[in-house]
């Protein structure tokens, strides 16, 4: 058991956020302003904004809202780094100043009421308290079945990872002073923390519509999320290579005793357009099988360069 009144931090990743920032402000105050009456959290807890090289007004925002309300901060990258990065700056910093750091993303998507229950949990001795989707009834039907097939697939490769579950998550100090030590430039963040052990729980809640503004991932940035989710935590691609080579392995010798054979009883011209078609298939899984290999070779090549995942070139807490 936990004692109550850990100073919080909420990390909330931005890009272009200027439609959605003042709302989000509005309704995180409130939140933070009852917990801190309740002597739930500290009076020193805070949302720190983390601005991911927007082009538009955000970061002037933030530093707007920083100066006027004590509660609130801000943290801005050099350049844009894409979410996980970002994220991941937001979460080594807070974790300086904070007890208990709490992710969610600024489209008020995630359901803030959650932040309650998850506290609650995290004075009962949980290190790590994942916000699991409880139902998918805002999305659309390709977005609920590309979503859900994906936690499936990700579960088939052998990925440890919570199903439903996006970044809407709370993680301790001590958690997060071992997640530093987690160095990979591919980040997935959903597969790395279930990787760190300590006593998780999960809390449901309803994912909204968003409050305004476009959406930050679009299909095909999806699609190259779970890609490197799949590569960076799994090896069964490699091994499904290693399959198929043996699998061609038996076809061929089966193409071997049939090409023998119809030389034997003068058929050489028959079975043309079947070489043909086998010639085309084994390149093509060649060309295949060479793309995954060198997919993964392409991210040991950046791991090996060890640049850092983020520079933060302003942050309002050294203000």
């Amino acid at each position: 058991m936990k004692k109550r009144g850990n100073k919080l931090f909420v990390v909330i990743p931005c890009y272009n956020e200027e439609e959605v920032l003042h709302e989000t402000t509005k309704r995180l105050k409130e939140k933070l302003e009852t917990l801190i009456k309740n002597k739930v959290i500290s009076k020193d807890s805070k949302v720190m904004y983390v601005n991911d090289g927007s082009k538009d007004k955000t970061w002037e925002l933030i530093k707007e809202i920083s100066a006027k309300e004590k509660l609130f901060t801000g943290i801005t990258l050099s350049r844009n780094r894409g979410h996980q990065n970002a994220l991941v700056g937001g979460l080594l910093t807070a974790k300086n100043y904070a007890d208990v750091v709490i992710s969610m993303d600024a489209d008020l998507q995630d359901d803030i009421n959650a932040i309650d229950e998850m506290l609650v949990k995290y004075n009962e001795g949980c290190d790590i308290v994942y916000g699991v989707r409880s139902a998918r009834k805002t999305d659309t039907f390709f977005k609920r079945f590309t979503a859900e097939g994906f936690y499936k697939f990700m579960g088939m490769m052998g990925v440890d990872i919570v199903y439903n579950h996006a970044d809407y998550r709370l993680t301790s100090k001590r958690v997060l002073d071992e997640f530093e030590g987690y160095k990979e430039v591919n980040l997935f963040l959903r597969g790395i923390f279930p990787t760190i052990g300590f006593k998780t729980d999960v809390v449901y809640y309803e994912r909204a519509e968003r409050f305004a503004g476009e959406s930050k991932y679009p299909l095909k940035k999806m699609l190259n999320f779970a890609w490197d989710g799949i590569t960076s935590f799994s090896v069964k691609p490699l091994r499904l290579i290693a399959t198929l080579g043996f699998v061609i392995l038996f076809i061929s010798l089966l193409i071997m005793l049939y090409t023998l054979i119809q030389k034997i009883i003068g058929n050489t011209v028959d079975g043309w357009a079947f070489l043909n078609i086998s010639i085309w298939f084994i390149g093509g899984l060649q060309m295949l099988s060479l793309g995954i290999i060198g997919e993964y070779v392409g991210k040991m090549y950046n791991e090996t360069k060890a640049r850092p995942r983020y520079i933060i070139s302003e942050n309002l807490m050294d203000k």
